[in-house]
C-alpha cells in the first residue's frame, strides 16, 4: 500500500547529538540489527559511540555520515516493521540523499555506509582545515544573498549560497576570509542574524571538486538500481532514474548548492501533504513548515511518534 500524499525526508549533518535513538534502539528489533550490520562494515561499535559518544568524535565528517544513513536507515525499517504506508516520495537533505536512495531500494546499505564514509573522508580533506567556513543567514531574500556573495568573491576568496533551506534561511560557505566579509555585508543588507556553523570545512562549494572527483571513483562500481520509490535529488530538485545518471548527481552534489526549498516545493506540487521526517532530531520538520504552513509533519525518531505516525497515516 502507498499513500501519494505521504513524502518521507531524511536529514543530513547538523542532526546527530550523543544518546539520540536510545528509545528506538530500545524498542526496535530493526534498529539494533541495523547498527550491528553497520558495524560490520565500520569496523567499530556504532551504537556505542551513538550512545556514550563522546559529541567530537560523533562530530567527525567522516564519523557522521555514515552514523547518521544508519540512524534514518534503522527508523526506515522500523517504520516498515510496525506497518508503516509506503510513501510516493522521498527526498534527502545533503548526505540524506543517500540514505532515501537506500531505503529506495537504489543503494544497498552497506555499499551507501562504505560509501558515505569516505565521502565524509574525502569532503574533510578536500580544503585544509581553517581556509573555509560556513555560516547561516536569517531573514534575507536569496537574490539578495547571491548577489552580495558573487560581489565578494574575490581577493579574499570565494563565497557562495550553498544550501537553500527554506525562504529566509540560507547557508553560505566559502574561504574563511570571504564568508566573514559577506557576513557583515549580509548584516548591513538588512539579514536578522548570521551564524557561523561548527564545521571545519565549505561544504557544496567548487572548493569541493577534488572530493566530488575522489568521490566519482569510489562510487564508479558501486551497483545502482532504478528507485522503488521516486527520490528528489538536491542539484536540480527533480526525480532520476536512470542509474548512471543518479551516479552522476551524487557526485555533482558534493560541489553543488542544496537546493532543499525547490526540492520540498516539487513534492509539494506532486500532491505532497503529509511529510515524515525519517532520521534524529526536527531540522527538517521545521523547515518544512516554514516553506509551507499547511503540511502535516512528524518527526519519528521517538518510538511514541512514530506508532503515533502510522496509525495517523492510513
Amino acid at each position: 500500500m502507498t499513500q501519494d500524499s505521504l513524502a518521507l525526508v531524511f536529514p543530513g549533518q547538523g542532526s546527530q547529538k550523543v544518546g539520540m535513538m536510545t528509545d528506538a534502539y530500545a524498542s526496535f528489533e530493526s534498529v539494533r540489527d541495523t547498527f550491528e550490520e553497520a558495524a560490520e562494515v565500520v569496523h567499530y561499535d556504532m551504537w556505542a559511540l551513538v550512545k556514550d559518544g563522546p559529541q567530537e568524535a560523533l562530530n567527525l565528517t567522516e564519523t557522521t555520515q555514515p552514523v547518521l544513513l544508519t540512524c534514518s536507515v534503522a527508523l526506515w525499517r522500523a517504520w516498515q516493521e510496525q506497518g508503516g504506508v509506503m510513501p510516493g516520495i522521498m527526498a534527502g537533505h545533503s548526505l540524506g540523499e543517500f540514505s532515501a536512495l537506500v531505503c529506495a531500494s537504489a543503494l544497498s546499505f552497506t555499499d551507501a555506509v562504505a560509501l558515505v564514509r569516505r565521502r565524509g573522508q574525502f569532503m574533510q580533506t578536500a580544503v585544509p582545515v581553517g581556509m573555509g567556513a560556513m555560516a547561516v543567514v536569517l531573514g534575507l531574500d536569496d537574490s539578495v544573498i547571491n548577489e552580495i556573495c558573487a560581489t565578494l568573491t574575490g581577493e579574499e576568496g570565494s563565497v557562495s549560497p550553498v544550501n537553500y533551506n527554506s525562504p529566509g534561511q540560507v547557508v553560505i560557505a566559502g574561504h574563511s576570509a570571504a564568508v566573514e566579509a559577506a557576513c557583515v555585508a549580509l548584516k548591513k543588507a538588512g539579514a536578522t542574524r548570521t551564524l557561523p556553523l561548527p564545521v571545519s570545512a565549505p561544504f557544496h562549494t567548487s572548493l569541493m571538486k577534488p572530493a566530488g572527483e575522489q568521490l566519482a571513483q569510489a562510487i564508479a562500481d558501486i551497483t545502482i538500481a532504478i528507485p522503488s520509490i521516486p527520490v528528489v535529488h538536491n542539484v536540480n530538485a527533480q526525480i532520476q532514474n536512470d542509474p548512471e545518471k543518479i551516479r552522476s548527481v551524487l557526485v555533482e552534489q558534493i560541489y553543488s548548492p542544496v537546493q532543499w526549498t525547490d526540492c520540498m516545493r516539487f513534492m509539494i506540487n506532486r500532491g505532497t501533504t503529509r511529510l515524515v521526517e525519517c532520521g534524529p532530531g526536527k531540522v527538517l520538520s521545521g523547515l518544512a513548515r516554514r516553506i509551507d504552513k499547511s503540511l502535516t509533519v512528524a518527526s519519528i525518531e521517538r518510538p511514541d511518534a512514530l506508532t503515533a505516525a502510522i496509525s495517523e497515516i492510513t
